[in-house]
């Protein structure tokens, strides 16, 4: 009897970015953004800052996509600032998996809700959005340099002393 192979996703590893990250996280953003790239500067001042989490996903080996959340002193909002998922990685889980480490680093520091602007032409992004338990609250007409909208998603994280 033939033995049957069995294809199996490689395993996603989501972890704090390093600085040793920083080349890769280039690369990711020019291969993912047409507009709207982060410099490397930015991406640099980032990894180390106290006010941002810059999370990444690898997968085979192999930068898989990076997510940064940033935070203001003493505020229950977090906000996602970015999301990217590498092109060959898209359908894999990379996006589930870095949306949840958003959520995870917002509510460890104590942060009741994490926000987030789309391109409202971006459906996919869109409905993993609503799926996750997203709600849109908002946009900002001409956001984007390509003149599109952003619409603005919500979602409370963490625990609430209302919901005791």
């Amino acid at each position: 009897m033939p033995s049957r192979r069995t294809r199996t996703k490689p395993p996603i590893c989501v972890r704090r970015a390093r600085r040793a990250d920083l080349d890769a996280l280039i690369e990711l953003e020019q291969r993912v953004f047409a507009t709207d790239r982060m410099s490397r500067q930015s991406l640099r001042r980032l990894l180390t800052s106290s006010t941002a989490r810059v999370i990444v996903a690898e997968g085979g080996g192999r930068l898989a996509g990076a997510a940064v959340v940033l935070f203001r002193r003493h505020a229950a909002v977090a906000r996602l600032y970015s999301i990217a998922v590498a092109p060959q990685m898209n359908g894999k889980g990379v996006g589930v998996a870095l949306l949840a480490a958003a959520e995870r680093a917002a509510a460890s520091r104590k942060c009741r809700c994490l926000r987030l602007e789309v391109h409202e032409t971006n459906a996919a992004a869109i409905a993993r959005y609503r799926k996750s338990g997203y709600r849109q609250f908002g946009q900002y007409p001409r956001y984007y340099a390509d003149g599109g909208a952003a619409l603005r998603f919500e979602k409370p994280i963490g625990r609430h002393p209302s919901s005791r």
